[in-house]
Parts: structure tokens; C-alpha cells; sequence
């Protein structure tokens, strides 16, 4: 497993540390980009780091196909440039791993005939895109890089998706796979092999390991956790940005004033604003530790007023312990597509509030495809918060808080069956790692 020097971290020592024996992590030496711009788009940054490591990487492989039985390379979508280190290596077996919904691979796999048929911008169409097996997405709702034609980072999106299409094999999460698992001259073989996601028994041996470290204790137990021993079943709205999504002040004031109004219990990860740390959305990606004291950035008096009924922690927070806890009964979340699938996979309903990169397409998917969640309007003030929030929690009866609910019931049922031994999802992993097989 090999990883990039700008996502090390104490957190993924400890996760590699966990891993069985068969699997031997190797770090790449780090890369220069100190001459991109600062503010460069997170998709910008993760595809140069992959593109300028190739070197590395072709020696690497050369060494491990020299080794070991060296039978197939797996990168992911901003990794596409890494092929090309696996052919000089002489790797024959190469797989893209798509970690988003089949919704953002339809797209990356039509984009050619996509763009040609946008004159403009995107955010400009009065008519949604229409994908094949897809919902419409409207837009303004179409991943963030493409937004712009004249940005770095929307050249990187197009040169990304014209390396998928050479790409022998694309793994990936099971939505629209009755289209794209059907075989397409010019467009590599789709396995949806999701929903994957880091499971309980994972992170108890990943705390296993950090405990077994010298001179580390074993790790408590999170507060917030014990907190939530503390609450009635199904009710508390967790709400969270994902591993580095931050709120502008302005609207992290309005959402602390329109959980107080909604009067529902919550638990909120918090981190100071967007635009107190670095002016992006997404420029805490590397980096989830809030580099301010967030508390000083929400309304006076609130954590106090509110101590009753929630919870506010800074920065972190064990999002798959939290979303698998009786108590909890909503997600309020930023559409990362790994949160929905721990979301769904725990059976919480959400509550969709996107910030940047593929999120606004992810809320169209879980709201208006599945109706896995609602989704907030475009103003988001307090009233408008508070309004979403109390109709996510109702339980009962036919408003879209229960219909959501309901539907969340069942896609979690769909989700076990799909990895059960036999499943689906399971069954489509068989047929890639067979092929490796039975190409060595």
C-alpha cells in the first residue's frame, strides 16, 4: 500500500499499523509544489503530487515486479497519471478504484460528448444534464472543477477523465451499475463493488495497534461518545463537514442560531471558519485540526444556552462510532460520499448541506435519486436550519422527514445484502481479483 508524504499523519500510522501482515505500507518520497499558486484547488494539488511521484513510483514497482508476484496495480482517480508507471514497470494488470457514486463516473466516462454539447458554463444551463441511468443534475450542481473552463483545475478534470477511458478496469459503488456494468467499446469494465466503508472491527484494531505502540496508552473512549450514552434513542442530529470541510463565519453563525431554534439535541464537530483560516472550503483537506478556537467564533452565550440539549467539539470527532450509535437519528453533512455511505450503511437519514469538489452532485443523488436525504435551500439562515432540522427528525407520519427515514431503512437492507458472502458487491470483488489471477 504505498501513500503520499502530504497525508501523513499520527491517524494513518496507527490505521497502517493495524493492517494485517499480507499488507506492507511504503511511503513515497515527498514532491515539490511549492509553485502552484496559492489556493489551488484540492483536485489540482492531489493530481500533481501523483503525476510529479511517477519516477518514484516506476522504480518502486520495478522493484516490488522483480521481488514478489507483482500481478495488478489499483490507484485512484487523481492517481491516473500513476499508469503510466505501472506500464514502464511492466504491470499488465491495471485498475482505477473510484471511492464516489456511479453518478460521478457516468459523468467522468462521458465528459467528451458532455462537454461538446455545453457551449458555456455549466452553472449557465437552463436544462439539468442527463446522464444514461442517472438522474438529471442540474448545472450548477456539476462537480466543482468544471465549474470554471479557465481554472487549473478544470483542465486536470478533463485530462483525468480521458486517462479513465483507457483505464483496463474501473472498481467502484453500486448506483446506475445497470448501465455501466454493461460492456461499451471504447470504456473500461465498471464492478461496483461497494458500499465500502471503515467498519467497527477496523477501527477497534486500529486502536489496538496504537495501544501497542511503546509508550502509548490505549486510547479512551470519546466523550462524545459517553455523551451520547446519555441521550434518548434516535435523537440527536450529528452534524459534521467531513475530515477538512469548514463554514465561512457568517454561516457557521446562522447554523449554530438554527440548531439552537430547531430545539432538537445535536451533536456538532466545529472548526474555526473557512474564511478566518485559509479562504477556501476545502483548504483544510490535509489538515482537519482547526488552527483557531472555533468556540470563539460562534454566537455569545450559545454553547451555554444550549448545554442542555448539545454537544460541541472541536475539530474531530469518530464519525462511524457516532453514526452507529442508538442515539443518533440524523446526519446533517456536507455529502462527502464516504459520510454517505457510512450514513447509509448505519441507516441515518440526512440532511444535505454540500460545500465543494463532487458535493453538490452527491446532494442531488442522495435527495432527488435515492431520497436519502433533504436537502437544504441555497439560504441557508437560521429559520431555514432550523425548519430542515426538526423535519429530518420526525419519525413518524408522511412528511419527508419519515419518508426519508424509511427509505434509508431500506437501503441500509440493500447495503448488507450487496456485501454479504455471496452478495453482489462481493461477488463483483471475486471477478477483478480472478482476473488478476488468471492473467499471472
Amino acid at each position: 500500500m504505498l501513500t503520499f508524504a502530504s497525508t501523513a499523519s499520527p491517524t494513518q500510522r496507527a490505521f497502517l499499523a493495524s493492517l494485517p501482515p499480507s499488507t506492507s505500507p511504503l511511503p513515497l518520497p515527498p514532491v515539490d509544489l511549492s509553485d502552484l499558486p496559492r489556493g489551488a484547488a484540492i483536485e489540482t494539488l492531489m493530481h500533481e503530487e501523483c503525476r510529479r511521484s511517477v519516477p518514484a513510483l516506476t522504480a518502486v514497482l520495478a522493484e516490488l515486479r522483480r521481488t514478489t508476484r507483482l500481478v495488478a496495480f489499483v490507484t485512484d482517480i487523481f492517481g491516473v497519471d500513476s499508469f503510466d508507471a505501472a506500464r514502464d514497470a511492466g504491470v499488465e494488470r491495471r485498475c482505477l478504484f473510484m471511492p464516489a457514486n456511479l453518478h460521478s463516473l457516468a459523468l467522468i466516462l462521458h465528459l467528451p460528448e458532455v462537454l461538446a454539447s455545453v457551449p458555456g458554463e455549466f452553472r449557465d444551463l437552463e436544462e439539468p444534464v442527463r446522464l444514461p441511468g442517472c438522474v438529471p443534475i442540474p448545472g450548477a450542481d456539476i462537480v466543482a472543477p468544471l465549474q470554471d473552463r479557465s481554472s487549473p483545475a478544470y483542465g486536470s478534470v478533463v485530462h483525468i477523465a480521458a486517462r479513465c477511458l483507457s483505464t483496463p478496469s474501473t472498481p467502484s459503488s453500486p448506483e446506475a451499475a445497470a448501465v455501466l456494468r454493461k460492456q461499451t467499446p471504447g470504456r473500461p469494465p465498471v464492478f461496483p463493488i461497494g458500499p465500502l466503508i471503515r467498519t467497527t472491527a477496523a477501527i477497534e484494531s486500529s486502536d489496538e495497534a496504537a495501544a501497542s505502540a511503546p509508550h502509548r496508552p490505549h486510547p479512551p473512549r470519546a466523550a462524545c461518545l459517553e455523551w451520547l450514552d446519555r441521550q434518548p434513542a434516535g435523537s440527536v442530529v450529528f452534524v459534521s463537514f467531513g475530515s477538512g470541510g469548514a463554514l465561512p463565519a457568517e454561516q457557521m453563525r446562522e447554523l449554530a442560531l438554527g440548531l439552537e431554534l430547531s430545539g432538537q439535541r445535536f451533536l456538532w464537530v466545529v472548526r474555526s471558519p473557512s474564511d478566518e483560516e485559509a479562504g477556501s472550503l476545502s483548504d483544510n483537506y490535509y489538515d482537519a485540526a482547526s488552527k483557531k478556537d472555533p468556540f470563539a467564533y460562534l454566537p455569545e452565550g450559545f454553547v451555554e444556552r444550549t448545554k442542555d440539549v448539545g454537544l460541541v467539539v472541536p475539530s474531530w470527532a469518530p464519525q462511524t462510532e457516532v453514526l452507529g450509535h442508538d442515539a443518533t437519528g440524523g446526519f446533517l453533512t456536507h455529502c462527502g460520499w464516504n459520510s454517505a455511505l457510512e450514513s447509509l450503511v448505519h441507516g441515518v437519514p440526512m440532511l444535505a448541506w454540500p460545500l465543494f469538489a463532487e458535493q453538490r452532485m452527491n446532494a442531488v443523488v442522495l435527495a432527488e435519486g435515492v431520497g436519502a436525504a433533504i436537502r437544504l435551500p441555497e439560504v441557508k439562515d437560521k429559520e431555514a436550519i432550523a425548519v430542515a432540522v426538526r423535519e429530518l427528525m420526525v419519525m413518524t407520519g408522511e412528511g419527508k422527514g419519515a419518508v426519508v427515514r424509511a427509505k434509508v431503512v431500506e437501503l441500509q437492507k440493500a447495503a448488507a445484502g450487496g456485501l454479504r458472502e455471496g452478495g453482489a458487491a462481493t461477488m463483483a470483488l471475486d471477478e477483478v481479483v480472478q482476473s488478476w489471477v488468471e492473467k499471472t
